[in-house]
């Protein structure tokens, strides 16, 4: 095959993803497709045009082919497979494409959870429930990916992991990096203490309340990531009746905004954040 109207065949990862550059630009591009890394095995080129392309990913100067191909060779085949398979069925169960970057983050987390696994290193989540009640899909998602690593990779996951799981399939499905999902989640879980010191109130883990308290943090949160901005022609009104619920909640959405770099206003929404608390503050025994 000649390279006019294809692609150039520079390294295979597993079944799905195949590194190219394009023979005539020098553009480097990921290419994904279900099976497409097992169809190019023994193969120079593929044609752009290929149907079995899924999606493609343009590298750029950040992001050079040689960090991807360094990346690849120092992962455990084992990992590759079991991350691709649990890929597919990810995509599957949240019946959207998912993120690119995923096809390197989530086998490069697995291979580096399994060796402080093997090697007998604790993983301490701090954020497990908040990330069990924020993100239930994803969570039981993770579930299943856990369930084929120790199936593929002979050892048990603890459920902390798991919840680290939940965060790469959140962000497999959204924009917003594993980075900055876990800070997100932090801010969730400070802004329960916050709620304990400054109101003077015991907050129940388990609690059906504190379920959907955490789903409106979350909600709150995430409406920064996507630039959504609320009007509340109360926001005055509900400053000056909650004093102290609304410091806690501008306090909050401040952390949060931080964490995902958002420079707008957070007060509308603040407002709106500080009217959950207090009716999460009525349920609670002081």
């Amino acid at each position: 095959m000649t390279s006019n109207g294809s692609m150039r065949v520079e390294k295979i990862v597993g079944n799905n993803v195949v590194l190219t550059v394009d023979p005539v630009s020098s553009k480097e591009y990921v290419l994904f497709g279900k099976g497409l890394g097992f169809a190019c095995r023994g193969t120079e080129f593929i044609r752009k045009d290929d149907a079995r392309i899924e999606r493609r990913y343009k590298l750029d100067e950040e992001e050079p082919m040689e960090r991807y191909e360094s990346l690849v060779d120092e992962l455990d085949p084992d990992v590759i497979e079991v991350s691709d398979r649990i890929i597919e069925m990810m995509k599957e169960r949240l019946g959207t494409p998912v993120q690119p970057k995923v096809y390197f983050a989530l086998p490069n987390h697995i291979q580096f959870a399994v060796y402080r696994l093997r090697n007998g290193m604790a993983i301490d989540n701090p954020f497990l429930i908040e990330t069990k009640l924020g993100f239930p899909l994803e969570f039981e998602i993770a579930g299943i990916a856990a369930e084929m690593i120790e199936n593929k990779l002979r050892i048990e996951v603890p459920e902390d992991e798991t919840g680290f799981l939940a965060l790469h399939v959140r962000s497999a499905a959204v924009t917003t990096p594993v980075g900055r999902l876990a800070m997100l989640a932090a801010a969730i879980n400070d802004t329960v203490e916050r709620m304990e010191r400054g109101l003077g109130i015991v907050v129940a883990r388990d609690s059906r309340s504190y379920f959907r308290l955490v789903a409106h943090l979350r909600e709150a949160f995430e409406s920064l990531a996507e630039d959504r901005r609320p009007d509340n022609p109360l926001r005055t009104h509900i400053r000056d009746t909650y004093p102290n619920e609304y410091g806690i909640a501008s306090e909050s959405m401040r952390q949060a905004a931080e964490a995902l770099g958002y420079a707008g206003d957070i007060e509308d929404e603040a407002g709106y954040l500080a009217l959950a608390l207090n009716r999460f503050v009525q349920t609670c025994e002081k």
